[in-house]
């Protein structure tokens, strides 16, 4: 626990010099009552004393005044909080090589059956919108709340050839960011790629300036990306990460396949294709997201539950001074209480 104000802990000193005076209040109680000539008419006329009852009141009262003092001083916790994330984009690989069956029955079923069960556990609040890339990229699916909608975007995917990983979090950045301008044909010439392999079916815009901010600050969106190969076409994958960064945007990247690769065969054609985690755990690294890897089908249903989890909590550092004056008022309300009770006055 840090404080924003430490200065004011040192009110807290107060509190023995409050038991010291307590203490004396008791003793002097005592003299008085020794004054009587005869002690055991004053006991039979007062009954049963209170006995322990009698502290319990200004303990919780001590208690109280301790607890407002810590919450003077701003103190601030590291606390499980409900995340602020309104918009969540999936970006997802539908290039030849998911038709790969090393993930069963394939890794494009597979992948979609996992992010049909991501979207069952999201809260319903949560806008979701869907990219699908292999040699273009592009939105699917605008952010919606109509689940029934994001699902039948998923189920109409086609498989094509070549991966544009880089141009997916472009375009999902786009989407994200309307008013900034973020032109995908623009960004593929200035990082040297054709303009054929970029694809954006939204009007042009000037691109804006705007100031980069702290890497994973953005809290009201993020990006899932999911592949299983390397780039082959498009803006450079580390590229388009820095333009995620920049903006504050976590990615999450999902590997999907093995590592070691499988050969395909397509009309015609076969290649070799291997799942590349290096550069998918850089992505993530740079942007404050978090790589996963989905070997088997159960994997990566594991992998989108714990994604679920993550898009509805986080651990945050935050200002826990109200919370601690809550439980103040409750304590003196109690200390009060009891003492009406049991005493019929208070303290």
């Amino acid at each position: 626990m840090t404080f924003l104000w430490p200065q004011f802990l040192w009110l807290l000193l107060a509190l023995p010099l409050l038991v010291g005076v307590y203490l004396w209040l008791l003793r002097r109680r005592k003299v008085v009552v020794l004054r009587y000539a005869n002690l055991s008419i004053v006991k039979e006329a007062l009954g049963k004393g209170p006995g322990l009852r009698r502290h319990i009141p200004p303990a919780l009262f001590l208690l109280a005044l301790a607890a407002m003092l810590v919450a003077s001083a701003r103190p601030f916790a590291v606390v499980t909080l409900p995340l602020q994330q309104e918009t969540i984009i999936l970006a997802m690989d539908v290039s030849g090589s998911m038709r790969a069956t090393d993930v069963k029955p394939n890794r494009l079923v597979a992948s979609q059956a996992a992010a049909k069960a991501f979207l069952a556990e999201l809260p319903r609040n949560v806008r979701v919108g869907i990219v699908a890339f292999a040699g273009t990229a592009q939105v699917v699916q605008p952010p919606t709340l109509s689940r029934e909608d994001l699902v039948a975007a998923i189920d109409k995917f086609q498989m094509q050839r070549a991966t544009a990983i880089g141009s997916a979090i472009v375009i999902s950045l786009a989407e994200l960011f309307p008013d900034q301008g973020i032109d995908l044909d623009t960004v593929a010439r200035a990082s040297g790629r054709p303009r054929a392999m970029a694809i954006d079916a939204a009007p042009k815009k000037p691109q804006k300036e705007f100031t980069p901010v702290a890497p994973g600050s953005y809290n009201s969106a993020a990006i899932i990306l999911l592949t299983d190969g390397q780039r082959t076409t498009g803006v450079d994958t580390l590229e388009a990460a820095k333009m995620a960064a920049d903006r504050g945007v976590r990615v999450y990247t999902v590997g999907i396949g093995t590592v070691d690769g499988e050969t395909i065969g397509f009309e015609g054609w076969s290649m070799r294709v291997r799942l590349d985690e290096e550069t998918l755990k850089k992505v993530a690294l740079q942007t404050q997201g978090e790589y996963f890897y989905a070997g088997t089908a159960e994997n990566l249903k594991a992998v989108y539950e714990k994604l679920s989890s993550r898009m509805t909590v986080e651990k945050k550092e935050t200002e826990v001074s109200g919370l601690l004056a809550l439980v103040a008022a409750v304590l003196a309300l109690l200390s009060a209480g009891l003492s009406l009770l049991w005493f019929q006055r208070v303290l």
